[in-house]
């Protein structure tokens, strides 16, 4: 389903240094509704409103989404005197991690104000009338309480210990990422920009995204293009902090895990694989390095790459690619396809948009796209009469962890339970 206006108007303009909004964080532009957001280290892209919509579902929404994209931009008139990627046209998008169920969504919003390179700009979108909101005072979620969601804890731990079961077993499933989730309910309404402030200051980089009521911060880009360049960050493995273990003792012992190493082999060359037939070059990182955060840390491979002018897959449009590279064994497994029906049988749980694809992209074919990692879905309550309810908010969060034949139940538990604390302490509005 798409909802489109017969013609459209992008105006793109720098915000000069006397404009109040030139140096305040670009968070702390988001009026109170309708949000949108990539920014990572006080850069990135906000907007709000929206001018042009599409739901689509099913194995084909990626190239479905793509022509939809390439067909509205072909009818917007554009007026860009920055010329920056991110500028004119932009479309911020959150898809599904499955085939079915799951909802993907492209929104095209009314108001866009971008940084890049020290570059602030604003653009509109639509008629040319809108214009900026002012900021409403952020509104904090009250008393935060707990339940199970879909898949409990005792229910994660039973699949991961299935999963292992069949994987020691003979036959062709090497990794599986599995996920839980978790349902957490609020006293007062929820707003969204409370939890994408708490972390973007916690987690300044990664990526604090908002598409559609999809709230987190995710530290794996899954695919960036610039012009014909292509880059990709690959995370898999991980430890996290415990009492007795500095952070170098914590980083040798990530290096030398054979069971880690492996499952971030099965990632980073899972990407390159489905990566390479777009590319006339493309750069592997030879050891992964790692990256640290405040709750974990991970293996990390950097990926990099030329377009090729022509492509055996069709054009290297950003989102064709993206479909070429999802799901990666990073939250998906390997062989993919086999694990990928393995998680919905094991899981037994829609993930929605969680581990799917989320980023924006721009009408001159650039963008970003992260994997919709520490996040959580903002849910209309509702009373028995199926009105919505006023008093309060509810939140479903998520987390899970690659697994291998040698991984052991009960740390592959508590290592989700340690991915989940991004997520609670900005919900709980820890700094």
């Amino acid at each position: 389903m798409a909802t489109t206006p017969r013609l459209l108007t992008a105006r793109t303009r720098r915000l000069e240094p006397a404009d109040p909004r030139h140096d305040r964080p670009l968070l702390e532009l988001l009026p109170a509704d309708a949000v949108l957001s990539w920014v990572r280290d006080g850069a990135g892209l906000v907007g709000w409103g929206c001018v042009a919509r599409l739901d689509v579902s099913g194995p084909n929404r990626f190239h479905q989404a793509d022509a939809w994209w390439r067909d509205l931009c072909q009818q917007i008139e554009v007026a860009d005197s920055v010329g920056l990627p991110g500028c004119g046209p932009v479309a911020f998008a959150s898809l599904a991690f499955a085939d079915q169920p799951g909802n993907s969504v492209l929104i095209v919003p009314e108001v866009v104000i971008g940084e890049r390179d020290g570059v602030r700009w604003i653009t509109t979108i639509g008629d040319g009338s809108a214009e900026p909101l002012p900021p409403e005072p952020v509104r904090p979620p009250g008393t935060v309480s707990y339940s199970d969601g879909q898949l409990s804890t005792t229910g994660y731990r039973q699949a991961v210990a299935e999963a292992v079961r069949r994987m020691r077993q003979p036959g062709d499933l090497d990794k599986i990422v599995l996920a839980h989730d978790l349902l957490a309910s609020t006293s007062e309404p929820l707003d969204a920009r409370f939890l994408l402030h708490n972390l973007a200051a916690r987690y300044p980089t990664c990526w604090t995204f908002a598409v559609d009521g999809l709230v987190g911060a995710t530290p794996e880009l899954l695919l960036e293009r610039m012009g014909y360049e292509v880059r990709s960050r690959v995370l898999a493995g991980t430890v996290w902090p415990h009492e007795g273990h500095t952070s170098e003792q914590l980083a040798a012992e990530l290096l030398a895990s054979a069971k880690n190493r492996s499952e971030h082999a099965y990632a980073a060359e899972s990407l390159a694989v489905r990566l390479r037939p777009f590319c006339s070059d493309l750069t592997v990182q030879s050891e992964p390095e790692i990256l640290q955060l405040r709750n974990v840390l991970h293996l990390a491979t950097n990926v990099e790459g030329k377009l090729s002018e022509v492509s055996a897959h069709g054009p290297a449009t950003l989102l064709r690619m993206v479909a070429a590279v999802h799901p990666t064994a990073a939250v998906g497994g390997t062989p993919t396809a086999y694990a990928v029906r393995m998680i919905a049988e094991l899981e037994g749980m829609d993930r929605g948009r969680y581990a799917g694809p989320v980023g924006w992209l721009d009408g001159s074919g650039n963008g970003e796209f992260g994997i919709a990692l520490r996040c959580a879905q903002l849910e209309p309550t509702a009373t028995p009469d199926g009105e919505a309810e006023r008093g309060g908010g509810r939140v479903r969060l998520f987390a899970g962890g690659g697994i291998v034949p040698d991984s052991d139940p009960d740390m592959e538990v508590a290592e989700a339970e340690a991915k989940l604390l991004p997520i609670r302490e900005a919900l709980e509005g820890i700094r």
